[in-house]
């Protein structure tokens, strides 16, 4: 699959990032309408847009730029002056930018690094319980001891909930203070009681947004310090953490070393991960979170994660093709109502569990990842002694597994090219070549 351009028209206009949804757009402009061949620029006409020659941009970077600067601070104000303006470009210098807050990201904006040697980071974490009691009313807390905390710090605060014993988790910003008391940019809506034992960390994902669309992410590498931060679960963070979003591309990123995920999104449509390198973080590499549709992850590394890349719940007509995927524990992994994706010509290597895991989940009428596609992959050294290259349990049903090498260049020991649990359903195995297992194929399932 070729992919196509990111033009200033895709860019600022409302087609999808890297092509997605082009087709229906195109086909709504043929369904007899006039064809609009010399767009001009006309107020709340956001369909059609000149092919402009140049846009609005501002450069930012730690000793020149538009704005110098090398904090979140400085990065922020030109992202908002930016957003002010309608859309445009930020270029990131190259430099390493310290954060002590997460970047948020308007639509309508290109945020462009200057390749490697664009660096964004974090200082270590720090976390502190909280001293007293604060309602779900309330806009404050106060801390323990105030340590390194400041005015403008992104946070994430985290206690027992008294009534469910679950765990609450609270992401805002520290604006105004006295003392170890902190007032916060939004209120709570949580209850943070002393007998929950509430804490607060200095922790955010590098970059996020919420409720926006057409945005470029690209050239830079983000880095998380993992060694100097606690675990950020995925639906609050990560490298890059989006929620709600569409039309998003992400296109030669670097994602590592996230005490979490490296690029994740929840219900989010149209998101496009292209050139990426995510690798070195604790959870997942790629993390198409839940309910997002039509994901396209394409020419992708995901290196030494816990999953290359996790189908969430509910990703649907997602594409992932020729991406490398090695050294995770579990390469990919694909479960809870995920349907209708295809996995196409990635090659899988060294993963120390499971290559392909279609995971089980019984909590629903039929939440099992059917009618998906594993077609021209190369799966390669996958699991320890016992380990399986792909795993389809529960009652996962109506897969199509075709065309793939699946190999063990080790000892056979007990190692399983395909293992198919006793509950599956239907699914179509053909044309694979599998060597150097115990069991080329172990099929579970009775037979009448």
């Amino acid at each position: 699959m070729k992919s196509l351009p990111f033009s200033r028209r895709e860019f600022l206009g409302t087609a999808v990032g890297g092509g997605l949804g082009m087709l229906s757009l195109s086909r709504l402009i043929n369904a007899g309408l006039p064809t609009v061949n010399d767009p001009r620029a006309t107020d709340g006409d956001s369909r059609f847009e000149p092919d402009w020659e140049e846009r609005l941009s501002i450069s930012v970077g730690p000793k020149s730029g538009d704005i110098i600067g090398a904090s979140d601070k400085a990065l922020q104000a030109a992202i908002d002056y930016i957003a002010g303006k309608g859309g445009g470009t930020v270029r990131l210098l190259p430099g390493t930018f310290t954060l002590r807050n997460a970047l948020h990201l308007p639509s309508k904006i290109r945020l462009q690094g200057s390749g490697p040697e664009t660096i964004i980071t974090k200082g270590a974490s720090e976390t502190v319980a909280l001293s007293e009691d604060s309602d779900w009313y309330d806009q404050e807390i106060t801390l323990e001891k105030s340590a390194g905390f400041q005015v403008g710090d992104g946070v994430v605060l985290v206690t027992k909930n008294p009534s469910t014993g679950s765990q609450d988790v609270i992401k805002r910003t520290l604006v105004a203070r006295s003392g170890n008391r902190f007032k916060l940019n939004e209120g709570l809506r949580k209850n943070l009681w002393l007998s929950g034992k509430p804490t607060v960390s200095s922790l955010f994902p590098l970059l996020t947004s919420e409720y926006t669309k057409n945005v470029l992410i690209e050239n830079l590498t983000l880095d998380g310090n993992r060694e100097n931060n606690t675990n950020l679960n995925g639906n609050y963070g990560g490298c890059i953490f989006l929620q709600d979003c569409n039309r998003y591309t992400i296109r030669n990123v670097t994602a590592r070393n996230y005490n979490g995920d490296g690029i994740s999104f929840q219900i989010c449509h149209d998101v496009k991960v292209e050139g990426c390198h995510s690798h070195d973080n604790a959870d997942l590499g790629v993390h198409p979170g839940s309910g997002s549709q039509r994901p396209l992850i394409v020419n992708n590394r995901f290196e030494n994660n816990h999953i290359g890349l996790f189908w969430c719940w509910g990703v649907k007509f997602g594409l992932a093709e020729k991406n490398q995927l090695k050294g995770n524990d579990i390469s990919i992994s694909i479960g809870h109502n995920d349907t209708d994706n295809v996995m196409r010509e990635n090659v899988i290597r060294d993963s120390h569990q499971v290559g392909i895991l279609f995971r089980n989940d019984v909590r629903g009428k039929n939440f099992w990842a059917n009618r998906n596609t594993v077609v021209r992959n190369q799966i390669i050294n996958s699991g320890a002694a016992e380990g399986v290259a792909i795993d389809v349990t529960g009652k996962t049903s109506d897969l199509t597994i075709t065309d793939n090498i699946i190999s063990e260049e080790r000892q056979p020991m007990q190692r399983t090219g395909i293992r198919i649990g006793p509950d599956a359903g239907t699914i179509k195995l053909a044309e694979n070549q599998i060597q150097g297992f115990m069991k080329s194929i172990d099929d579970q399932r009775q037979t009448t």
